[in-house]
């Protein structure tokens, strides 16, 4: 059955809310006093440098190997670049990067939209409503129902084949973020074709066009046509996966908060959180979204201070008694898994039938 936070918060004595509530604040003021939401120009400069100049050597490789199925290699190293280029662009929407917000925009608006392909303003409206309420039902969208079910009650809802694959949704998570980068674009962009207000939208909708026609251009000019094809479906299955396989270990299999529960800022973020083990390679591997719980705690905070601010926020995690979780990436896989499969149960059995179900209860 899905934990939500009720059980857990019914443990912290409601004499102690006050000093949960005012804790934020007294994290944060040992953050800034240690210089942790200081920018980190240099750090951000030469990684810029670092995953342009990645870009180009794919692009020189592309060259060099011609009418070759090696293409494929340049394909899967593209998917790891643009991935790392979105992590980049996350964090300038997060205001990481640069002094001013909007400085930060137009870097993040460049990168997702000309570099990785996706609308900026569709990122910024669903994670920032990710970040107000992680994990909540009702009010987080990485938590809705898109093929996957986070939760039971969108899996007792679905029929058919989707019942079928929401059953065995954990074993199925992964294979199924083989067309989550194709998944990526499609519902960025046609959030751009939406009716409504979207800040930006002829400017993205123009850098995205000219980026595939570009990018699209390239490829079946300079491969055969089956060749072209898997070039693309390569780069896309692996910047599909690795995208998923980033974000997915940070909420995923933590505490669902119900719909009409309310907990304080603090303790809302680090119990919906998890961090993950190794250092600074896995920073390097995950885009500093290993270190989740200070993210969320610090959405301003400069990758390079995340580590830093770990130790600072556990050990006050551990003073109020407030659950502060971390464990190794493929731990973290294996509680995804078993997360999502636990909930798959909820879904009906699409062999079920409904006439033989009602003489058997007879």
């Amino acid at each position: 059955m899905t934990s939500t936070l009720g059980a857990v918060r019914g443990t912290t004595p409601k004499t102690d809310r006050p000093n949960i509530t005012q804790s934020y604040t007294a994290v944060s003021r040992v953050i800034k006093e240690s210089g942790l939401l200081r920018r980190t120009h240099r750090f951000y400069a030469m990684l810029g440098l670092g995953l342009t100049a990645a870009l180009v050597g794919a692009g020189f490789g592309f060259v060099l190997l011609g009418d070759s199925w090696l293409q494929l290699l340049i394909a899967g190293a593209l998917g790891v670049i643009f991935t790392q280029f979105a992590f980049l662009a996350h964090e300038a929407s997060h205001r990481q990067v640069l002094h001013s917000g909007p400085a930060n925009d137009r870097l993040g608006r460049f990168l997702a939209t000309f570099v990785v392909g996706m609308s900026y303003a569709w990122w910024m409206n669903k994670h920032t409503r990710h970040h107000a309420n992680p994990n909540k039902v009702g009010k987080d969208p990485d938590i809705e129902f898109d093929t996957i079910s986070f939760i039971e009650q969108d899996a007792a809802k679905q029929r058919g084949i989707i019942a079928l694959i929401t059953r065995k949704q954990g074993y199925l998570f992964f294979p199924l973020l083989l067309l989550e980068g194709l998944n990526l674009h499609y519902r960025s962009v046609r959030t751009l074709f939406a009716r409504g207000p979207v800040k930006g939208r002829w400017v993205e909708l123009t850098a995205i066009a000219i980026r595939f026609a570009l990018y699209l251009t390239v490829i079946f000019a300079s491969l055969p046509l089956g060749m072209a094809f898997a070039f693309l479906g390569v780069q896309l299955a692996v910047f599909g996966v690795y995208m998923g396989a980033s974000f997915a270990p940070n909420h995923k299999g933590m505490p669902i908060i119900g719909a009409d529960e309310k907990l304080d800022f603090f303790s809302k973020q680090v119990r919906t959180s998890r961090n993950i083990s190794g250092g600074w390679w896995a920073s390097a591997l995950m885009g500093g979204l290993n270190y989740q719980v200070e993210h969320h705690l610090f959405p301003n905070m400069p990758r390079p201070h995340l580590a830093r601010a770990r130790t600072i926020v556990r050990e006050h995690c551990q003073t109020l008694g407030v659950p502060y979780t971390e464990t190794n990436l493929i731990r973290s896989y294996a509680i995804v898994i078993e997360y999502l499969n636990r909930v798959g149960l909820a879904a009906r059995d699409p062999f079920d039938c409904p006439m033989v179900n009602r003489f058997r209860r007879v």
